[in-house]
C-alpha cells in the first residue's frame, strides 16, 4: 500500500466447540463455628409464616422457634430470646421491629429467600468482626446474577415474585449492572380462621426490596440496597371456647367479645456500599465502606372487652354429654392500648482485610488473614405508651377497693431516647494447611462505646478449627469462646 493510504480489514472469529471442562472448587477454609448453606433445596420446605428464619431449626443445632409458634419469624438459640440474634445481609445489619408481641401480628421479616445465594450461621462463639449480641449471627449473601431470571409463586397464604439479571453498562466487559428485585405478600386469614377465638381476621403483609450493584472498574464496585415493609393487622373478635380437664372432670371456658384491634407497622431501609479490591498478585486486600439508614413507624391500638363464663360440663356418655352442670365463675376483662413508636437508626462503617500469604518448602502453606473495622451508629427512639387492663370478677373489680375502681395493670410513658454507638474490631486468622490437615486459629478483640450510659465494653474472642484431611470420614473439630456484651437497643430499656 502506498504511504497515507488506509484500508479496513474486518476479521470474524469462527466459533468452535471444545470439550474443555473447568471445575472451580472453594478453597477457603471455613470460618470457625459457622454453618454454611446454599438455599436451593431450602426453598421447598413448607412454612406457615413465609419467613426465611423458620428454616433455621432444620440446619443449625440449638435453634428453636419463638414463643409465637409457627407463625413467627422469631427464633431462640441455646435458650436465649429473639433479641439476642444478629442478622446481616451483604454486610448491612438488619434491625427487627420492637412492639410486635406475638406471632399472628408479625409480618414478613427482611431476608427474602428468592434473592439469597448462600448463608452462614453461628449458634455462639462467633468472631470479633460480628456485633454485640449474645446468642447467634446469621450472615446472608444475596445473589450476583449473570443472566435474566424470574419466578412467581402463589398459595392460600400469599404470593411472591422476583426478577434478576445483569446488563453491560459501559465500554468494558466488566462494567456490569446487576439487579435483584423481589416482592412478597402474606396473609394469615386462612390459618387464623381455624383458631379457638372466632372473629374477623384481616391481616395484610407486604414487602418490596431491591439490590443493585455496578462494577465501576475492575477494582471498584458500588452496591445499593433498599426495602419497604408494611404490615396491617385488623381483628374483631366475636367469641371463643376452650375445654380442659380429664376423662371424668372437664371445664369449659366460653368468652364473648366486644371491640377490635388495629395495628400498623411500616419500615424502610436503604444502604449504599463501596467495595475496593485492588488487583494484586500477592497478599490480596479488600476495603469496604457502608452507609445505611433505617426508619420505622409502629402503632398498636386495641380496645377489647371480654366476658368470661367458666363452667363444669358433663363427661358421662349419654344425652347430656357436654352440657353445663355448674357455673364456677363469671368475669370481665377490658384491655386498652394506644402505643406509638417512631425510631431512626443511621450508621457509617469502614471495614477491610488483607491476606498475608507465605509458602514454605513442600505442600505446606501458612496464611494470615487480618481484618479490621470501625463503625458509628446513631439510634433514636420516640415512644408514647398507654396501656391499661381492668379485671372484673363476679361484679368486683380486681384489685378490690371500696372507694375507687382500680386497674390491674397500667403503663403510661413518653420517652425520647438518643444513643450514639462507636464500635471497632481487629482480628487475625492464622491458617496452616498441608496434605494431612488444616488448622486455623482466629483471635480478635472488639470494643464498643455507648453514649447513653457512657460505657466502654471490651470483648476478646477466639476460635480454633482443626480438620484431618487423611481421615476417611469428613470430620472437623471446633472450639470457640470469648466475652460477649449485649448493650441495650430499646426494648431492653422498657421497665
Amino acid at each position: 500500500m502506498s504511504a497515507g493510504q488506509k484500508r479496513n480489514i474486518n476479521i470474524k472469529m469462527v466459533p468452535k466447540a471444545s470439550d474443555l471442562e473447568i471445575i472451580v472448587r472453594a478453597g477457603k477454609i471455613e470460618d470457625v463455628g459457622m454453618v454454611r448453606e446454599e438455599v436451593t433445596e431450602l426453598k421447598i420446605l413448607p412454612t406457615a409464616s413465609g419467613n426465611f428464619e423458620s428454616i433455621l431449626p432444620h440446619i443449625a443445632l440449638g435453634v428453636s422457634a419463638g414463643a409465637g409458634g409457627e407463625l413467627t419469624s422469631q427464633y431462640n438459640v441455646r435458650g436465649g430470646n429473639y433479641d439476642e440474634n444478629l442478622i446481616y445481609v451483604n454486610d448491612f445489619e438488619i434491625f427487627r421491629p420492637q412492639l410486635i408481641r406475638s406471632g399472628q401480628q408479625e409480618g414478613l421479616s427482611f431476608p427474602n429467600i428468592d434473592l439469597i445465594r448462600d448463608l452462614e450461621f453461628s449458634s455462639g462463639g462467633f468472631e470479633a468482626k460480628y456485633g454485640d449480641k449474645m446468642s447467634s449471627v446469621l450472615d446472608i449473601r444475596y445473589k450476583r446474577p449473570e443472566e435474566l431470571r424470574a419466578s412467581v409463586t402463589a398459595s392460600l397464604l400469599g404470593a411472591t415474585a422476583h426478577f434478576e439479571g445483569s446488563n453491560r453498562l459501559g465500554p468494558n466487559a466488566y462494567n456490569k449492572l446487576r439487579y435483584l428485585i423481589g416482592a412478597r405478600y402474606k396473609t394469615n386469614a386462612y390459618l387464623l380462621g381455624s383458631t379457638s377465638i372466632k372473629g374477623e381476621y384481616v391481616p395484610s403483609f407486604t414487602d418490596f426490596q431491591a439490590f443493585l450493584s455496578y462494577e465501576i472498574s475492575k477494582e471498584f464496585q458500588v452496591g445499593l440496597i433498599s426495602n419497604y415493609n408494611g404490615s396491617l393487622y385488623n381483628f374483631q373478635p366475636s367469641s371463643g371456647k376452650s375445654k380442659k380437664g380429664t376423662i371424668d372432670f372437664q371445664l369449659e371456658l366460653n368468652t364473648l367479645f366486644e371491640g377490635q384491634e388495629s395495628d400498623n407497622f411500616q419500615y424502610g431501609m436503604g444502604g449504599l456500599s463501596l467495595t475496593y479490591v485492588p488487583e494484586r498478585k500477592k497478599n490480596p486486600l479488600y476495603m469496604k465502606l457502608l452507609a445505611s439508614g433505617y426508619r420505622a413507624s409502629e402503632e398498636e391500638k386495641f380496645d377489647i372487652l371480654g366476658y368470661y363464663r367458666l363452667s363444669q360440663i358433663e363427661t358421662a356418655l349419654g344425652n347430656n354429654t357436654g352440657q353445663e352442670l355448674a357455673v364456677l365463675g363469671t368475669g370481665t376483662q377490658h384491655t386498652y392500648t394506644r402505643n406509638f413508636l417512631y425510631n431512626t437508626i443511621y450508621n457509617l462503617e469502614y471495614k477491610g482485610g488483607i491476606e498475608i500469604q507465605t509458602k514454605y518448602s513442600g505442600p505446606e502453606m501458612v496464611n494470615h488473614f487480618i481484618q479490621w473495622g470501625l463503625k458509628y451508629q446513631m439510634e433514636q427512639f420516640d415512644d408514647k405508651l398507654n396501656e391499661w387492663e381492668r379485671l372484673d370478677s363476679a361484679g368486683y373489680s380486681l384489685p378490690f377497693n371500696e372507694s375507687e375502681v382500680l386497674l390491674s395493670k397500667v403503663l403510661k410513658s413518653e420517652n425520647l431516647i438518643r444513643n450514639d454507638r462507636i464500635q471497632a474490631f481487629v482480628q487475625d486468622g492464622w491458617t496452616i494447611k498441608n496434605e494431612k490437615s488444616e488448622f486455623k486459629i482466629t483471635g480478635g478483640i472488639r470494643s464498643t462505646f455507648r453514649s447513653l450510659s457512657n460505657e466502654i465494653f471490651i470483648s476478646p474472642r477466639a476460635q480454633i478449627y482443626y480438620k484431618p484431611l487423611h481421615w476417611r470420614n469428613d470430620i472437623s473439630f471446633k472450639l470457640s469462646g470469648g466475652i460477649y456484651n449485649q448493650v441495650p437497643l430499646y426494648r431492653e430499656l422498657r421497665r
